[in-house]
């Protein structure tokens, strides 16, 4: 440690973002830089703990090394901390900018003190790397002559494909849309992160060997026969696709739409796109209601104030969490609390513990919400059950109603059902402890396998995958065998 009373003279200091005027007319990223010198002082504020919970499963699911890397940080070393980064992740600029970090709520020092700015350290010692040119394709020494498919071109399906070419094997990712990245690509808002990040790291995967197949919808496009037939080992690498909807009267009325609709429509019109004017999605002069309030639905606020809407309204189901961590959910777990995104800060009308009940319309189109106030109560189980509270009736005018309520298992039809996999109770591939599926020399990792989770379980799970993959195939045995 450079100086081990770093944490008791310099307090927690994080980029700013951008002012409010500025950001919500266009679609840049939200910080401001921040100079080298404060980030070696941020740097200085990790104590190097005798047992770094931020790097734990519960901290970090890929084991970043945090503290070595936030000592090479504020040394100067950064062409050193981006190798201890990489070590560990290989994708860091998306972590950094997408990660709600874990990490951070694991950290010693947030027992006593605000924790270490780990996530906003982590994306700059990257983007140093990629703009120094540290930063290039790594070619493995040797083939194995084994082909491997993998279906699905988000963060698990990217990561296995990087672990896999570098040991060797020839790779082909499927991507069923006209892009690859997945999510990354059509589901997160540029304000996020801008595509050109994802593309530069896409540039190096192609270099490094990784062959992507776009508009190739694996069991319809393509049959999985073919696919077994033609490649040694397939991973599944799809993510959990199907939203989570709302079933009321009113739900087929003009203006309602799932989440993912919105936000993917407004994500190809920033790359170029063209839609017809009857097929546009806009909250443009508009009274907004997002159903949903996580992520999704955060990002589907910050997307409605760019595109100009009059209002917006976020209404979430469950009660408002408390300020600050929840007895329920102590360090070093991931705290229940009160979050406000950047989204909020630019202007929300946010509610707890509402239930839409249905939806009104003039001429099919929806215009008015229908909704009462919940709260939860003990059963005779002791489980919380929902009840209405009587007189708490509401409506509000409305021009568009966002459903983001989450996901809740993969598409089942065509890839999955033409396998015959397994699937869990939830409705995911279920895998063994080798991430293998019940087909012999197919694999799942991601949300496919475990659920709608986090990026860096995503990149965490397809490094898994890859290293029982790379095993299963040295091992002489193929999928068709």
């Amino acid at each position: 440690m450079a100086d081990p009373r770093g944490f008791l003279k310099f307090s927690r200091e994080e980029p700013i973002r951008r002012p409010i005027e500025n950001r919500v007319h266009d679609w840049c990223e939200l910080y401001e830089p921040m100079g080298e010198e404060k980030f070696k002082t941020q740097g200085v504020r990790c104590m190097d703990c005798g047992v770094p919970f931020c790097q734990s499963k519960t901290g970090c699911p890929v084991g970043n090394l945090i503290p070595e890397w936030n000592d090479l940080v504020n040394r100067g070393r950064w062409q050193d901390a981006m190798k201890a980064l990489h070590a560990t992740n290989n994708f860091p600029e998306f972590t950094g900018r997408l990660c709600p970090a874990p990490c951070e709520s694991s950290c010693v020092l947030g027992l006593i003190d605000q924790p270490v700015t780990i996530r906003h350290i982590e994306q700059e010692i990257v983007d140093r790397g990629f703009s120094n040119g540290w930063i290039v394709p790594i070619r493995p020494l040797s083939q194995t002559g084994k082909r491997v498919a993998i279906v699905g071109s988000g963060p698990a399906g990217l990561a296995a494909a990087q672990q896999l070419v570098r040991a060797g094997h020839t790779v082909t990712v499927f991507e069923k849309a006209d892009r690859v990245g997945g999510l990354l690509r059509y589901g997160i808002p540029d304000f996020k992160i801008e595509k050109w990040v994802l593309n530069r790291r896409i540039d190096q995967l192609q270099a490094e060997g990784v062959m992507f197949q776009v508009d190739i919808d694996v069991g319809r496009t393509i049959s999985v026969a073919t696919l077994k037939k033609e490649f040694d080992a397939v991973c599944l690498a799809g993510g959990a696709m199907v939203a989570r909807d709302l079933h009321i009267p009113g739900r087929e009325f003009a203006g309602v739409h799932l989440a993912m609709e919105y936000l993917t429509q407004q994500n190809r019109l920033n790359q170029g796109d063209d839609f017809a004017l009857g097929d546009l999605i806009t909250a443009k002069d508009k009274r907004v209601v997002v159903i949903g309030g996580g992520d999704t639905g955060s990002d589907c606020v910050g997307t409605a104030h760019r595109q100009g809407a009059k209002d917006v309204y976020q209404y979430e189901l469950l009660p408002e969490p408390p300020p600050n961590r929840d007895s329920s959910t102590p360090w070093p777990q991931w705290p229940m609390k009160l979050r406000t995104s950047h989204a909020h800060e630019e202007g929300c009308n946010r509610e707890w513990s509402v239930s839409t009940t249905h939806l009104g319309s003039i001429n099919d189109a929806v215009s008015m919400l229908h909704a009462c106030r919940v709260e939860f109560k003990p059963d005779e189980s002791g489980r919380p059950q929902m009840i209405a509270i009587s007189g708490s009736e509401f409506e509000i005018g409305v021009d568009l109603v966002l459903l983001a309520m989450g996901f809740i298992h993969p598409e089942r039809n065509g890839l999955l059902a033409d396998l015959g996999v397994t699937l869990d109770s939830r409705g995911n591939v279920a895998v063994d402890e080798q991430y293998m599926t019940s087909v012999s020399g197919v694999f799942a990792a991601g949300d496919m396998k475990r659920g709608a989770s986090l990026i860096v379980w995503a990149i965490a799970e397809g490094r898994k995958a890859a290293a029982n993959i790379d095993a299963f195939l040295r091992e002489g045995r193929t999928c068709s065998s």
